[in-house]
Parts: C-alpha cells; sequence; structure tokens
C-alpha cells in the first residue's frame, strides 16, 4: 500500500497496513507468538545480536523473542512514524515506559542532565524531580532554556499544549535555544492531527498512546517517533534490555484507533471550543484554560498548531470546595484520571495526576481539567451547568476552637513509583 503524498485522513487509514495485500488479508493481523522458529544457529544467534542492539529483524533470520520484536506492534509503529512524518517509532507499555526509555537512552557518557520546561504531565514532572534515573534536572519556562544549557545537557523536555494548563510552547525557539542538545516534546495533547514537532527541529516525539491514538479507554501504550534511525535504535535497545515492548494486543488496538483519529479529533476540537466559550462566561468561572480563547501571544495557532484541540481547563471561583461540587455533581462527564477518549471526562489535577509536583508547580486547588469527548456540545454544556448550579454542601461542623478549611489538609506526598 503506497502512502507517500496522501493527506492525514488517507494515511490514517492506510498507514501501517503496507505488507496485508501480500499476506492475503484486510486487516491487520495479531502475532502473539512469544517465542519464533530459527533457521540455524548462525542466522539465529546473529538475529538475536541484530535486533538487542537496536536493529530490525534481518529478512533471512528470525524475530527470535517478543521482548525483542513484534510485528504487530511494527505496524504500529510503521503507521505512527508516517503520521508524525518522522523516519520511525518505537512502542512502549506505557507513556512513562517511552519516557523512561528516552531519558535512558539519552542520559549516558556523562550527559545527565535534562532541562524540563514547566508545565508538565505530572509523572514526568515526579520521574525528573526524583533523580530515581540518576539524572539532575533543571525546571525553567520556554524563554529560559538558553540559559540553563550545561555541557552536560542530554535532552530539552517540553510538552505542548501543556498538561493541565495548555500552556503553548514555541517548537522551533525550544530548539533554537537548545542549540546541539535534543529536544523532546510530548505530543500527546496536540496528536499529529495537530502538530508534527519533528518538522519543527525535535528529535523525538512521545506520545501517551493511551490517550487520543487509542481512543477508547481500552489500552494502555507509548509510542516515540524520531527524527532518525539513530535515534530509533538506541530506544530499541533499552526497550530490548528493560522489556518494555508494547503488547501486540494493545498494539492492534492502537493501530485500529489510528484510523479514526483525525475525525475523533476535529470533532472533538469543535465541541470543546464551544464548551471553553460557554464556560468564560459563567459567573462561577475565574479563568479559562483553552489555546486561542484569549488570544495567541506568540502566533503558534496556524503556525505550529493546526487547531487548538479538545482539553479545556477550567479554575473555578471557590476553590476546592466548587472544583469538588463540580465533579460531584456531573453525570454525562465521568469524574475520571486520562484523557482523550471518546467519552468526556473531568478530574481535579493537584489532587490526582499533578499530586507529587512540587508546590510552587501544583496547579491551583480549584483547576479542573476536561477532556472532551464525541457527546454532543449543548449537552456537555447542560451537564456543567446543572452541576455548577447544584447548591454547597451543607459545611463540615467543626468542633469548637478549631478553623474551617478552604481546602482539604494536606496529605503526605507519596511516589506514584513507589
Amino acid at each position: 500500500m503506497w502512502t507517500g503524498g496522501l493527506r492525514i485522513d488517507s494515511m490514517a487509514v492506510h498507514a501501517g497496513r503496507e505488507d496485508l495485500a501480500g499476506l492475503g488479508v484486510h486487516v491487520p493481523p495479531i502475532d502473539l507468538s512469544t517465542t519464533n522458529p530459527l533457521p540455524d544457529i548462525e542466522r539465529g544467534g546473529d538475529s538475536y545480536e541484530v535486533m538487542a542492539s537496536g536493529g530490525q529483524p534481518p529478512a533471512d533470520g528470525s524475530a527470535v523473542y517478543a521482548r525483542l520484536w513484534n510485528p504487530t506492534v511494527a505496524r504500529f509503529e510503521t503507521a505512527l512514524a508516517q503520521l508524525e512524518r518522522a523516519p520511525a517509532a518505537v512502542a512502549f507499555s506505557s507513556g512513562m515506559a517511552a519516557m523512561t526509555a528516552a531519558l535512558l537512552a539519552l542520559t549516558r557518557h556523562g550527559q545527565r542532565h535534562v532541562i524540563a520546561v514547566r508545565p508538565l504531565y505530572g509523572g514526568t514532572d515526579h520521574l525528573l524531580a526524583s533523580g530515581l534515573l540518576g539524572t539532575s534536572t533543571t525546571f525553567c519556562q520556554q524563554d529560559q532554556v538558553s540559559a540553563a544549557v550545561r555541557r552536560d545537557t542530554a535532552v530539552v523536555i517540553a510538552e505542548t499544549p501543556a498538561n493541565p494548563t495548555l500552556d503553548l510552547a514555541d517548537i522551533a525557539a525550544l530548539v533554537a535555544q537548545a542549540g546541539g542538545v535534543p529536544v523532546l516534546v510530548d505530543n500527546t495533547f496536540a496528536t499529529p492531527v495537530l502538530q508534527n514537532p519533528v518538522e519543527l527541529g525535535a528529535r523525538l516525539v512521545l506520545h501517551s498512546a493511551t490517550k487520543y491514538l487509542g481512543g477508547h479507554g481500552d489500552v494502555i501504550g507509548g509510542v516515540v517517533a524520531c527524527a532518525d534511525e539513530a535515534a530509533a535504535a538506541a530506544l530499541r535497545r533499552v526497550r530490548a534490555v528493560t522489556g518494555a515492548l508494547l503488547h501486540p494486543m494493545g498494539a492492534y488496538l492502537l493501530h485500529r484507533g489510528l484510523a479514526t483519529l483525525p475525525v475523533r479529533v476535529r470533532h472533538q476540537q469543535e465541541s470543546a471550543r464551544q464548551v471553553a466559550g460557554w464556560l468564560a462566561c459563567h459567573r462561577l468561572v475565574e479563568a479559562v484554560y483553552y489555546p486561542g480563547l484569549d488570544g495567541d501571544p506568540r502566533g503558534l495557532l496556524g503556525r505550529q498548531m493546526r487547531g487548538p484541540g479538545a482539553m479545556v481547563s477550567v479554575l473555578l471561583r471557590g476553590g476546592f470546595e466548587q472544583a469538588r461540587r463540580l465533579t460531584d455533581g456531573v453525570r454525562l462527564f465521568t469524574h475520571a484520571v486520562s484523557l482523550g477518549g471518546v467519552d468526556s471526562l473531568l478530574q481535579h489535577p493537584a489532587a490526582l495526576t499533578h499530586r507529587p509536583v512540587a508546590a510552587e508547580a501544583r496547579p491551583p486547588q480549584g483547576l479542573v481539567r476536561l477532556s472532551i469527548g464525541l457527546e454532543d456540545a449543548g449537552d456537555l454544556i447542560a451537564d456543567l451547568d446543572a452541576a455548577l448550579s447544584r447548591r454547597p454542601r451543607r459545611p463540615i461542623p467543626q468542633p469548637r476552637g478549631t478553623a474551617s478549611h478552604a481546602q482539604p489538609p494536606a496529605r503526605p506526598r507519596r511516589s506514584l513509583v513507589s
């Protein structure tokens, strides 16, 4: 199947299916083999060495063992690489496995310093702040990257739009500030439908494939698109050693999800525009975070992004209590973590995804993040309106001599990786 020069809607349907006609099938098969026959000792050993070093199975060799390579996973990788306009992609068992592999692949030979542009997904922020992988991290704003670069800097990490405030980072400007340091962009919120960081100079483009790529809340995975084969080989080598290969069934579901990705993202985006516009006029809303709603000071919409996306965050007047009233009161939205699925979700980042983030970078207690699904926008707005209109709970009686809390008492921070 030829996919060169196709627009993204056509490519999403056909990418990664180039070998199906030769196999005599219409739907990508799922190869669940954990081990594979070896043609002979020599070629089997050579195949193992090639794949353990980050290469692909030789044509006259064997795939040897599923920890090293799987054809169903490879089809998904090919498809995602084409959508990201990148030469290669490497898939992992989760988004955090993908981030961990990228850090392990890049921070070697004395280069163990990382620059991280905040805000970031809470799991990524916590992994970097913990130093668990032996790295040191300088957290900064996007205009401070050049000043943070050191001789031992291995990578600059940014997420745009950022989780949970939807801040936009200028990828080309980050690459220029980084000099020769590789830039990794988390493209989970934008997806390849709205943004292609490789074309702007990023070396690695990471997705929590669990989100929009799968799109149905039934598969966990991660994938990294690479600007060159050397970066992909380094990631495959880490994956082979650490055993973080995406399961073939997950790869099948993610590949299937790509076919509808452009249609889903555009519909969700249009509904998000309507929801964000409605929220911006609500008396209980202090601020709405949605790209383009209050202007685009860096001029990134249209130049870097082909649309603002389908994530919306709202800062509510009344802080935590108002946030709780909203999350308790919705009926069509599901109160749950994750995002990018066909159904709408909402969650409180400070209590959940960003709970382990340092206090100075943690979202405010009144912030709620919305992932807009495929429901009718009017129904979603009606659900939010009903939840925000609910009468507040009666305050919990306090013993005499104690002060009532405007937000829940702080709890000990616990590691997400423990």
